[in-house]
């Protein structure tokens, strides 16, 4: 569906003696199978709205090749842009619209009739539960339901591949959690395949077949949520002692069997491979030591652990979306495409 080698997206920005080119993406290869749902990872800044920008032929490659269902993103564009479904961060209807009318219009600009657009339409308002909000407009919407209109918008065509560049940025939790119901089905139950863009962690994990992580303009990570948090060395084993009196020689048992001690008060921590067989050795340890033990936790790695393995920085759900040029505000500065 995606075979992508060597994308480069270089731009150039500042005045005069600031003048320099950055490359926003710097030789990114992708290849994504028909029937995956990827999810694409990145911190703000790192290339990830650019890449997808490029795959939807909304900018051109400075460098580098790129196919999206077979066909060329420079030399085909008009055909990828058919063949795709492109649900945007910001939105694409008109607040004072009836919705209706926004999506049966955006189905005759792929040339379907608007008898076909409208049974289409409606039949995607029942199943993304807007049922009833045909004659609303966008601006008397809640969020959730604006997100899943814009996603009706994305699908009115059928088309086999949807790109979804943070779908649920600034949605509530219940809200988010529905949604990714109606993410999940897109591939489950109409075969489509899935390029997500998100910075919310949880929502990879929960949607994603496979991850690709991106930083600085690369990608550093490719392979399954499970694989990826497999890399990272162990869980992480968290003790909490009634007093200080055995913090050194309870240290000294985490040392043993672990990595990455960290002592804070009364409270230890390590990276423990294996926790379900080391862990009650240890605790035999702590107890012939005379250490009373108030509390331990043991915590699975997650992909934040991953991105901080792989990169030294760690991957925040807050973390402002927008990725532009490769996108922080470009105002007072001049911006050409090399």
């Amino acid at each position: 569906m995606i075979h992508a080698r060597g994308l480069v997206q270089a731009f150039r920005t500042g005045r005069g003696k600031q003048l320099k080119q950055v490359r926003a993406v710097d030789g990114v290869d992708l290849d994504i199978a028909e029937g995956e749902v990827v999810g694409f990872l990145g911190p703000n800044g790192a290339g990830k709205t650019t890449t997808l920008r490029m795959l939807t032929t909304l900018l051109r490659p400075t460098e580098g090749t790129a196919t999206v269902n077979g066909f060329d993103v420079l030399t085909e564009s008009v055909q990828v842009r058919r063949s795709i479904g492109y649900v945007s961060q910001a939105g694409s209807t008109f607040s004072q619209a009836l919705a209706g009318d926004e999506v049966s219009d955006h189905g005759q600009l792929y040339g379907m009739s608007r008898r076909d657009a409208m049974a289409r339409g409606r039949e995607l308002f029942a199943q993304l539960q807007l049922d009833g909000l045909w004659d609303r407009m966008p601006k008397n919407m809640s969020g959730g339901q604006k997100r899943r209109l814009d996603i009706v918008m994305g699908l009115i065509h059928d088309p086999t591949l949807v790109f979804l560049d943070e779908p649920t940025t600034g949605l509530d939790p219940q809200a988010r959690a529905n949604l990714w119901e109606h993410i999940a089905r897109l591939r489950t139950d109409r075969g489509a395949t899935v390029f997500l863009t998100t910075h919310y962690l949880d929502e990879a994990d929960a949607l994603s077949d496979r991850i690709l992580i991106i930083d600085n303009g690369r990608i550093v990570a490719a392979d399954t949520p499970e694989n990826l948090k497999s890399q990272v060395s162990g869980d992480l084993v968290r003790l909490e002692l009634g007093d200080r009196a055995h913090v050194a020689a309870v240290a000294q048992s985490l040392e043993s069997v672990g990595t990455d001690v960290e002592i804070d008060g009364t409270a230890l921590s390590a990276r423990v491979r294996g926790s379900a067989r080391v862990v009650p050795s240890l605790l035999r340890d702590l107890d012939a030591r005379g250490a009373i033990l108030e509390g331990i936790e043991i915590v699975k790695p997650t992909l934040d652990d991953v991105f901080l393995t792989l990169t030294g920085r760690s991957l925040r759900d807050d973390t402002p979306a927008d990725d532009t040029p490769d996108g922080d505000s470009t105002a007072g500065t001049e911006q050409e495409v090399l």
